[in-house]
Formats: C-alpha cells, sequence, structure tokens
C-alpha cells in the first residue's frame, strides 16, 4: 500500500524557499561528457521541473558522484527514487541525508515511509515518529501517511492504546472514517497485524470491530452496541472479540460486562488485559480479594506490562495495604512515566502516606503532562 502525497511539495519543505511554478515540457538535455558540476545540477533541475523524471534521476545521481554532500540534490533525487518505487535506494539515501540534515522532519518521514515498504518496520515506527515530533514541513498528505503508518506498526507492534489514539486523531482531523476502520479494528481487537496481514476470513469481525469502535466513539451507543454484538455471534470464538465488547458493556451494564471478560478468559486463558479490566471493576464493586487475586496473575503474567502494576497497586490501595500499593504504582510509573492516571494514583497514595515531598513531586510531573505537546 503506498502512501499518497505530492513529492514536489515535500521537496519544497525541505529545500525550497518558494513554491517553483511548472515548467513547460522540453526536449532531453545534452551535455558533454566533460559537464561541471553546475552544468549537471541545474539540468537535473530542469528535467525535474519538466517531469522527465528518469533523466532527472540520471543528472542527480551524477551530479552526486562530484558532490556527494549536496543535499538539496540528494533529496530531490530520493523524491523522485520514491515516485519510481525504489524504495531500498530511497532508504539508503535518505539516511545519508539525515545524517547531513538532522532537523529535517520530511527526511525522517519519508524514510520511515521507504522502510516501511522494505519491510524494515522497527527502523520505519522509529523514523515515522522523529518524523511527527520535527513536522513534516506543511504538507498534509505527507502528515496523514506518516500517522497511518505509523499507527498500523504501533498495533503490529502491540501498541494499541497508542495506535488507537494516532488513528481517532486522523478521524477527527478530517480523513475518512471508512479508510481508518480495518485499522482501527485491529487495534481494539489488539491483532498485531497489518492491515493487509488479515486472514480473509476474519476481515468481516475486524471491520464489525472497526466500526463499532467509531460508533463507540461518536457516542451513538445503540449502533455500537449493535455492531459488537453481532461481531461476538458471528465470530463467538475469537480471541478479543469478547473482550472488546465486554469493555463497551462495563461502562454500560457493568454485570453485562463482567461476564463477557470471564467469556474472554475461558477463550483466552493469559488475557492480561481481560484481568486488568475485570480488577479495575471489582475494585469500584469492593470486591477486594477478586480483584487483588485477578490483579496478581496479571502480574505474573505480564510483569513489563504498566497497567498490571497499576491495577494491582490500586487493589492494593483499597486493601488498605499502602506501603506495598506505592512499590506496585512506583513499577507502573518506571515503566510508564507520561500516563497521568498512574501519576494521580501515586500523588493519592504518598498523600495518605504523609509523604509530602513525593506527593509534590508527582504534582509536578502531571503539570507538566497537561502542557500542550505531552505524550497522550
Amino acid at each position: 500500500m503506498r502512501p499518497r502525497f505530492t513529492l514536489l511539495l515535500l521537496a519544497w519543505a525541505v529545500c525550497s524557499p518558494l513554491w517553483p511554478l511548472p515548467a513547460p515540457v522540453q526536449a532531453r538535455t545534452t551535455l558533454p561528457q566533460t559537464a561541471s558540476f553546475q552544468q549537471l545540477s541545474r539540468a537535473a533541475e530542469r528535467a525535474r521541473q519538466a517531469n522527465r523524471d528518469d533523466e532527472a534521476i540520471r543528472l542527480y545521481q551524477q551530479a552526486l558522484k562530484m558532490k556527494p554532500e549536496w543535499d538539496e540534490g540528494l533529496w530531490n533525487l530520493s523524491t523522485l527514487l520514491y515516485e519510481k518505487e525504489r524504495y531500498a535506494e530511497v532508504r539508503d539515501r535518505l539516511r545519508r541525508f539525515v545524517a547531513d540534515q538532522p532537523k529535517a522532519g520530511a527526511g525522517w518521514a519519508l524514510l520511515g515511509l521507504s522502510e516501511f515498504q522494505t519491510r524494515e518496520y522497527a527502523r520505519a515506527l522509529d523514523h515515522l515518529r522523529q518524523g511527527m515530533t520535527l513536522g513534516t514541513g506543511g504538507s498534509q498528505g505527507m502528515a496523514r501517511s506518516v500517522f497511518y503508518y505509523a499507527a498500523v506498526l504501533l498495533t503490529r507492534f502491540e501498541k494499541y492504546d497508542q495506535s488507537q489514539s494516532l488513528l481517532f486523531e486522523m478521524a477527527r482531523s478530517g480523513q475518512a472514517e471508512s479508510f481508518l476502520v480495518e485499522p482501527v479494528g485491529l487495534a481494539v481487537l489488539r491483532m498485531p497485524l497489518l492491515p493487509e496481514e488479515v486472514p480473509s476470513d476474519r476481515r468481516e469481525m475486524v471491520r464489525l470491530a472497526g466500526e463499532g469502535a467509531f460508533a463507540f466513539n461518536d457516542q451513538h451507543q445503540d449502533d455500537a452496541e449493535k455492531l459488537f454484538r453481532q461481531m461476538t455471534l458471528a465470530f463467538p470464538h475469537e480471541p478479543g472479540v469478547h473482550f472488546l465488547f465486554g469493555t463497551f458493556l462495563m461502562n454500560e451494564r457493568p454485570e453485562d460486562g463482567i461476564r463477557e471478560m470471564k467469556r474472554e478468559l475461558e477463550i483466552s486463558p493469559f488475557h492480561v488485559p481481560a484481568r486488568v479490566r475485570l480488577a479495575e471493576e471489582y475494585v469500584k464493586e469492593g470486591q477486594v480479594d477478586q480483584a487483588l487475586a485477578l490483579a496478581a496473575e496479571a502480574v505474573k503474567l505480564d510483569s513489563q506490562d504498566a497497567s498490571t502494576h497499576l491495577a494491582r497497586g490500586e487493589a492494593l490501595v483499597a486493601k488498605g495495604d499502602l506501603p506495598a500499593a506505592v512499590r506496585e504504582l512506583e513499577a507502573a510509573r518506571d515503566q510508564a512515566p507520561e500516563i497521568v492516571k498512574i501519576r494521580w494514583a501515586l500523588f493519592r497514595a504518598y498523600t495518605a502516606l504523609g509523604r509530602r515531598e513525593d506527593a509534590g513531586k508527582e504534582k509536578d510531573a502531571i503539570q507538566k503532562l497537561a502542557q500542550p505537546g505531552s505524550p497522550p
């Protein structure tokens, strides 16, 4: 699936002070064998503006042999090669480009998109995030491509909550929901797959999950419930289905949500998020011993997941064991320092223990995280 955006705009964003006007089509440039760098670079630019891409690629390559540090030419050549779907060449050239231009967000973004196409997914995600942090030069099309591919890679690397945040942000910014239904479905079902990797016999399940998630996000609860119920009836034995429906029902009818979560654990005995969500609900209902048991199982199954320590810490607070609760909450904070919910839980626990200095530090951290540009 190739990103759709105007690479000429990207070239403008990185290298050119003004938007280049389209040039009339010209005949192929003929240069002497002893052409200088200046002659080659000017001819390459004329060919690029005249949409003679193959000629422009050849001329840029010749000019860069003479002056490898020519960043503008390296960028223009990279964008032309990307249009030709020569992704490995783009990747190699852009790695040199960003080494010289580390603040060029569009360079990192296009590098990440190229690495996605060459299936170097871990590097692609890192570089797409770098592009998002630095900005893509005002190109809406490129920004959407970067957000989309970062989101689907986050799902593939099991960062489901982060993926959902990006995808719903895209929908809020005007991206058609129909384009995002499948990626959202994968994220809410917690399936670590790219959209093109979904088996054909599971596409309907993913579609229903995505449409239900959008309906819920748009506060159309009745529509969301119908879609989620249809999903569970059509795919009653699939992992993740009952967890998703149960998560929805916890907000509407907690007793039904608990039943769905228990059904999920029958199908997926090692499902950590179902245990965490059940533990949270049991704390609300005052069933502290059940919450503690589930949270302890969740920590044992995945001690690297901050949500498991948070669930156990909150259950311990409800039990009245504040010192043990603080140890769990500190473990959660160390693993996910950007999660405000964890910081608040620690602030309350420190306050209850009379640890004013530690409580003050957590309050300062919460205020910093609340500032614009902080992680969600």
